[in-house]
């Protein structure tokens, strides 16, 4: 994590405990501080831990250290004291998602991101003490597993009627002109507005790029209204300490959970409709074919930041919450090390064991806190045989060699990543309604 220099920290601090505080006031003189050598040198080291491909220029990070990135950051920063500053259009990159479709990413150059890292740098205190408590993705001291966890403590509550929703091309519909309003209720600084609009226009006429600095900041902003309606729901519908809705939504995955007692039939369907009418204010759409209404006392399961969760019988005979892996995400890791295998086939083991340890080590940190030990037996044991493989390949020998080497030697002597412990969800007991 990149920390902030001091004076930094401190103006961002003042920043939040203002929008806090006054929840109507409009922030004003933002640009200088945006303009600042230590801003644009923190929003400079962000870019760099973060790494990521040259934009449409070709800059790399090597070659602007090789120059001196105190010049690369003062020509920056001359450029947007004088008012010259122009984004460079993005360069476009498409990912498979999986499915036979792609996702179309936004790299900006990385003269873009440090301007548009120390923008973000200056924007979002003003805006996270506007966001709500439901909304995970891309915020401070917030990630995907506080969300799941969430999520799951519902479900233990009885929250079993779930609306599984699926925005339809969510970043590409962004409309800046709503975008650029949300922005000025809380911002009084025509440079910066400016300086937003400029960042815009690199991805057409509507729409956040997939890559962007700022994207993130502006993507939460924008369906903030959405996360304030699901709260006022919360609140109609509370009976002292317990709630008859839950929600949680990272960027634009979203999950409304709401009470499957008989007493509230009609409630899911009620706050289906207000979903909709509040997406239609912002242009946004469902995606009908993947948006899906699940009664988990049914069996039936509904997926969220990459597990798949259902409604299952503890042993005490209570009800409980499962989260495993999607087969998806399985099948995604063992496809990427299939591959590290081929291409490292005739190289030494330590390549191969330095190159898939922090592959496993990512997807493991990622999954350990659901029901993922069947899940990660399978894994190990594909891994395992995989490594026994390649050093039987070595001697030019067949099998898998069980008697020449021991488990323990493959994680202790080689070195192969073998921590695969789950960390278990304790949700809250059920509240009587």
């Amino acid at each position: 994590m990149i920390k902030t220099s001091i004076r930094l920290q401190d103006l961002r601090r003042k920043i939040y405990r203002k929008a806090k505080i006054d929840k109507s006031w409009r922030f004003w003189g933002l640009y200088h501080h945006v303009c600042k050598p230590e801003t644009l040198n923190t929003a400079y080291e962000m870019a760099r831990k973060n790494k990521g491909a040259p934009g449409i220029d070709g800059v790399t990070f090597e070659a602007i250290e090789e120059s001196g990135v105190e010049q690369f950051l003062g020509e920056v920063r001359k450029e947007l004291v004088s008012g010259s500053y122009r984004p460079l259009k993005n360069r476009r990159k498409a990912i498979p998602k999986g499915d036979g479709k792609e996702r179309v990413l936004g790299i900006p150059s990385i003269r873009d991101r440090v301007v548009q890292g120390a923008l973000k740098l200056i924007l979002e205190p003003i805006f996270e003490a506007d966001f709500q408590s439901g909304s995970y993705g891309y915020r401070p001291k917030r990630m995907a597993h506080q969300a799941v966890n969430r999520v799951a403590i519902a479900i233990a509550q009885g929250k079993t009627q779930v609306i599984d929703a699926d925005l339809k091309s969510y970043f590409d519909t962004v409309q800046h002109d709503l975008a650029l309003r949300k922005v000025s209720e809380r911002v009084d600084d025509d440079q910066v507005m400016h300086l937003l609009k400029l960042i815009f226009k690199t991805s057409g006429k509507r729409g956040v790029p997939q890559g962007g600095v700022i994207s993130p900041l502006i993507s939460n902003l924008y369906l903030n209204e959405v996360d304030k309606m699901l709260e006022r729901a919360k609140e109609v519908t509370r009976k002292g300490k317990y709630t008859h809705i839950e929600y949680a939504r990272f960027a634009d995955d979203l999950v409304i959970l709401v009470d499957g007692h008989h007493r509230w039939n009609g409630l899911a369907r009620k706050v289906y409709q207000r979903l909709g009418e509040e997406l239609a204010k912002l242009k946004v759409q469902l995606n009908l074919e993947k948006t899906r209404v699940v009664d988990l006392t049914r069996g039936e399961d509904f997926t969220f930041l990459g597990f798949n969760i259902r409604q299952r019988m503890t042993l005490q005979g209570k009800q409980g919450v499962l989260c495993i892996p999607r087969m998806k995400a399985r099948t995604s890791l063992l496809g990427r090390l299939k591959e590290v295998f081929k291409h490292l086939r005739s190289q030494p083991t330590e390549w191969v064991v330095n190159t898939i340890n922090p592959i496993l080590r990512g997807w493991v940190s990622y999954f350990r806190i659901g029901n993922s030990s069947r899940s990660f037996n399978f894994v190990r044991n594909w891994v395992e045989r995989k490594m026994r493989r390649h050093l039987m390949r070595a001697r030019v020998r067949r099998g898998f060699g069980w008697n020449r080497w021991s488990r323990d030697w493959l994680y202790k002597s080689l070195g192969l990543f073998g921590d695969y412990r789950v960390v278990y969800y304790q949700p809250k007991s059920t509240t009587s309604r």
